[in-house]
């Protein structure tokens, strides 16, 4: 069932919870090489990744083997955290609900002694308490790329598109308290009593508990344009830019504990989407006595974009909220050599939390290390900056990355893997380069 869960989550495109609030968007979309090298492009990215990481790079100087022609097909990523098995918690809770309601549809507090139902009771309570405010968030990305780089000219073209979502869990102290005045009730007419005050005419248990699903998803399709630029120094400048169009996704869902269900997560009246055209704009310097160092910035989604999300749920507490595409601003350096790449990257932007998770500013360290043009080997560290113990949800600090790249015969296979003490991840890349 937890995979079930999680297929659907990052299939559909999602947010909860209402007053009006903002959001920002999704992590911006990652190569399998940036994944593996810390989260890290703008100063080193290759001609397929460019138009994603910084469009300038298309135009850098780069290895024989990858300056004609660079693509990517497909990328994929996602990372998770679920320390606490938020999902599967829904699962147990409602099978507990389900076992409860049957037990007090036929009980006689004249024949039937109340201890099963008194130690259900005390389950559901024990696990509404464990489920409150615990969270999981899933982020998930895909990308395709083509790029011919060039000095003189170099053109690109890219789509991706990035998820995030978060599920939380929003107990009632109504229900906790009504389950534990079962639970410790003194005799089975106390039981019958208080089992009144928890069943609907129906029979089932009027629980005011929820969970909730908050996510935001940003796609995009654009071309990329750069040129290098010699200045009288004998250094190298080169300019990107990358006009897109951009769609924003909003899924918004709150249900009861009871009624929490996969299948409802994509219904259209739990979603908004808002599209518009958009750009990046990035820019590349090599100096040094053999151009061995490259310093990078870009500037992505230079206009701001909104989108409210849908609130259809008033009645168990949702409210509007907005979307937001900001600005986001990067720069990074870069040593490279022949047989190496390392690189230091810092957001100077502060993108603000979606949904129950932190804030994030990252600063990022990366290396790559070349066999040959064969095999890469990758390794990465970035530090959150922006990182609040407070925040309302999974908090991020420090993530560690590694990962793999293989070239046969023109073919190219890259791998990462992240870890951090609360976030899992990998990526997976195609493609081809000469």
């Amino acid at each position: 069932m937890t995979g079930h869960r999680l297929t659907k989550l990052s299939a559909a495109i999602g947010l909860s919870v209402a007053t009006t609030s903002a959001l920002a968007s999704p992590q911006s979309f990652m190569s399998a090489r940036s994944f593996a090298m810390g989260g890290t492009g703008v100063a080193v990215a290759t001609p397929s990744t460019a138009p994603t990481d910084n469009p300038a790079m298309m135009a850098a100087d780069h290895h024989s083997w990858n300056d004609d022609f660079g693509l990517m097909l497909p990328s994929v990523n996602a990372r998770a955290a679920d320390e606490e098995e938020t999902v599967d918690q829904v699962d147990d809770i409602q099978d507990v609900i389900d076992d409860l309601e049957s037990l007090v549809s036929g009980f006689d507090p004249n024949t039937d002694d109340p201890q099963i139902i008194q130690d259900g009771a005390a389950d559901l309570r024990d696990r509404l308490t464990a489920f409150d405010s615990d969270t999981m968030r899933v982020n998930a990305g895909l990308g395709l790329g083509f790029a011919v780089p060039g000095k003189s000219f170099a053109v690109g073209v890219f789509t991706n598109a990035s998820l995030t979502a978060t599920v939380r869990g929003d107990v009632s102290g109504q229900d906790t308290s009504l389950l534990d005045d079962i639970a410790n009730a003194a005799n089975a007419q106390d039981v019958d009593t208080a089992i009144d005050q928890l069943i609907n005419p129906d029979g089932t248990l009027d629980l005011t508990s929820r969970g909730r699903i908050l996510a935001s998803a940003v796609g995009e399709v654009g071309i990329s344009f750069a040129r290098q630029f010699e200045l009288p120094s004998g250094n190298k400048f080169q300019l990107g830019l990358s006009p897109k169009y951009v769609e924003l996704r909003t899924f918004q869902y709150t249900e009861s504990v009871s009624a929490f269900e996969d299948n409802d997560f994509d219904g259209d009246q739990y979603q908004t989407d808002k599209s518009g055209f958009n750009m990046d704009i990035g820019a590349a310097y090599a100096f040094g006595e053999e151009q061995q160092w490259n310093a990078g910035i870009v500037v992505k989604n230079l206009i701001p974009m909104e989108l409210d999300s849908a609130a259809s749920r008033p009645a168990l507490g949702e409210e509007v909220r907005t979307l937001e595409l900001n600005p986001m601003v990067t720069t990074g350096i870069a040593h490279k050599g022949e047989y190496h790449v390392v690189t230091a990257q810092i957001d100077l932007t502060r993108k603000e939390a979606f949904g129950f998770e932190d804030d994030t500013q990252w600063v990022a360290l990366g290396a790559e290390f070349d066999a040959f043009r064969y095999a890469q080997l990758r390794a990465g560290v970035r530090h959150n900056l922006a990182s609040n113990e407070d925040n309302d949800g999974i908090e991020e600090k420090t993530q560690f990355t590694a990962g793999l790249g293989l070239n046969i015969l023109g073919a190219r296979l890259d791998i990462g893997a992240l870890y951090s003490d609360a976030d899992v991840g990998a990526a997976l890349e195609l493609g081809t380069a000469f």
